[in-house]
């Protein structure tokens, strides 16, 4: 037997027979009244971040989900049903996926984001038994659903107010209240029914966010999400009590797993954002000990950082700064897989931690971090290596919906910047001929829900999940991720261009948000830029630009298109020929999810930007 299938079946032995209820019980038993998830419901936050949380112990986080579950069945929800949550990170929505679990239904989280045609194909597809919604734009985006299936039976309301006259709608209070009173009666139904689980009963649909046409929905059994959790800490290898912000969607699976799975299985104390915007604030509040960003927030706390440093006057303390990066850079460089931190490296770097860089790192409230990771898209390297030069071992991982999350992982034994690391303990990786990352393992999705052809597209008749990215490994086994499969972009003279890589390029520069490389077809690589709303106009009063003008005018001002021009030479030195940005134009908008340029998770949607910017980049080809 191999390594991977000799590790693999000792994962399998210590899972073997559990579902998320069982080990949810355990980890009660084990945790007690310790705090387990925080939030900042009740709090004023009109004026930005503010200090106070709300707490729910472990205890009472269980007795909660069995109400949810005794008013579930109570409501006609049978084993097998799906439950849809539409709502921030809160309390209520995971306490809500707790009950639906035990009430051995299918939770699944949808995007806040999805339009109101998006969420009439997810539930028409999906066909929940039971909605939950948060707020009164949530009920907006569901009022067509809600009118046009058969199958719901009741909506919970956490804060909106109901619609007159329709007997489908409680709040969420007498929710709770209704399953209390059902579990007096009932509760050895419900014992039952939570017992009745299997491992290989659906624990979750996740409708994947999506970059093209109609989301997803990926079935993830207990099981599987057992066995990513398993894996994950395993090369996590963690120390310390798991202090975590959450704050992406609980529809991405990286959140989800890290935010309700891992700790409800292992213990923590989750700190739930509702607004993303106050991440920063949570942060020097928290100070967490792990914390998972998409390449995109890394980004902004980098640019956050590098014009705060770029603000200082002082040449002798900017030498200083740059001295000590690159000895965190040096450092945490050594530290990869195959390196070795000498003594005396080791000593001048604890001489600069102590002086500058742990103090850096506590300003940005990740001095407590031993776990620092990324998903989701590639990383740009350059952002690794400016976390590494404030000593932080940002750890790349790769996986997807389809896989329980991640497949491979970087971690403190098994590191290398530039890659998302080696397969996760009893994962296989292969490559294809055209070079497309296949995975195989007991974490692989059972397929798409009521989608039997796409099943049968995305995982081949020997079990391998086809990623549809394309990638590389080197001899010790660390992948690399090239780009999107479908998104590699063929030059007219027939070069095979990755876009992910040049927009990373462009994106170093503070003021660019978001780019996108266009040139499939045509004989040069073109990009259409977008400002950073926060970043832009800092940069622009450092250099002169009078103050107040809009983000559109700032778009069309002489000095920051100047620097953009900039920002595409310095990209272009260290491109091939055919890769380099031949025209661009910066536009005077944002990219949000909102607008429909980005998913949920700030990925772009390419074919949406080719069609709304159709003219532009026509333009920069005429």
């Amino acid at each position: 037997m191999s390594d991977t299938l000799a590790i693999r079946a000792e994962i399998e032995q210590e899972i073997a027979g559990l579902t998320l209820p069982i080990a949810f019980a355990r980890t009660v038993a084990a945790e007690g009244d310790r705090a387990a998830y925080s939030d900042k419901v009740g709090v004023d936050l009109s004026a930005g971040y503010a200090p106070g949380w709300r707490t729910v112990g472990w205890t009472e986080l269980r007795e909660q989900a069995l109400d949810v579950a005794g008013a579930l069945m109570a409501a006609g929800v049978g084993a097998g049903d799906r439950v849809a949550l539409m709502a921030s990170n809160r309390i209520e929505h995971v306490v809500a996926d707790l009950g639906a679990v035990h009430a051995g239904a299918v939770s699944m989280s949808v995007y806040n984001t999805l339009s109101p045609d998006q969420v009439a194909y997810v539930a028409g597809h999906a066909e929940p038994a039971v909605v939950v919604l948060e707020s009164a734009d949530h009920l907006a985006r569901w009022e067509r659903a809600l009118g046009s299936t058969d199958a719901l039976r009741t909506v919970v309301l956490i804060d909106a107010e109901a619609p007159a006259g329709d007997d489908r709608f409680v709040t969420w209070g007498a929710f709770l209240a209704a399953g209390a009173d059902w579990r007096a009666a009932h509760g050895d139904e419900l014992e039952a029914r939570t017992a009745a689980i299997s491992p290989d009963d659906p624990l979750t649909i996740l409708y994947t966010s999506g970059t093209t046409g109609n989301p997803k929905g990926v079935v993830l059994t207990h099981h599987a999400v057992l066995y990513e959790c398993a894996c994950s800490l395993r090369v996590a290898a963690p120390t310390q009590d798991n202090d975590f912000i959450s704050y992406l969607p609980f529809a991405h699976i990286a959140e989800r797993t890290l935010g309700m799975y891992i700790p409800q299985i292992n213990g923590a104390h989750i700190h739930l954002i509702a607004d993303p915007a106050l991440l920063l604030g949570a942060l020097g509040e928290v100070h967490p000990t792990r914390f998972f960003g998409v390449p995109r927030v890394w980004e902004k706390i980098k640019t956050g950082v590098t014009a705060k440093l770029a603000a200082e006057t002082d040449p002798e303390k900017r030498a200083q700064v740059d001295a000590a990066l690159a000895v965190g850079l040096e450092y945490v460089e050594a530290q990869q897989t195959g390196g070795v931190v000498s003594p005396e490296l080791e000593a001048r770097f604890r001489a600069v931690d102590d002086g500058l860089l742990a103090f850096l790192r506590a300003l940005l409230g990740l001095d407590r971090c031993e776990w620092a990771a990324s998903a989701a898209a590639p990383m740009p390297l350059e952002v690794a290596r400016f976390f590494a030069g404030l000593g932080m071992r940002i750890y790349d991982v790769y996986g997807m919906t389809e896989t329980c999350a991640a497949v491979t992982a970087c971690g403190p034994d098994q590191f290398r910047l530039g890659t998302v690391g080696r397969a996760l303990p009893g994962i296989e990786i292969s490559l294809a001929e055209d070079g497309e990352i296949l995975a195989r393992g007991p974490v692989s999705s059972q397929g798409y829900y009521k989608q039997d052809d796409a099943t049968a597209a995305l995982i081949d008749a020997d079990g391998w999940v086809h990623t549809g990215d394309i990638g590389e490994l080197d001899e010790d086994g660390f992948l690399k991720v090239v780009d999107r499969k479908k998104e590699m972009i063929i030059t007219s003279s027939g070069k095979n261009i990755a876009p992910s890589n040049i927009e990373n390029h462009l994106k170093e520069s503070p003021i660019v948000g978001h780019a996108l490389v266009f040139g499939e077809g045509r004989p040069y690589v073109v990009a259409v830029l977008t400002l950073d709303a926060e970043i832009a106009p800092l940069v622009a009063a450092q250099i002169g630009v009078p103050s107040g003008i809009s983000l559109a005018e700032l778009a069309q001002h002489p000095a920051i298109l100047a620097v953009a021009q900039q920002a595409v030479d310095s990209a272009n030195e260290r491109l091939s020929r055919p890769e380099q940005v031949k025209a661009w134009e910066l536009l005077p908008v944002e990219w949000t999810a909102e607008s429909e340029e980005l998913t949920p998770t700030l990925k772009l949607k390419r074919r949406v930007v080719h069609a709304k910017y159709a003219d532009v980049l026509e333009r920069l080809y005429a």
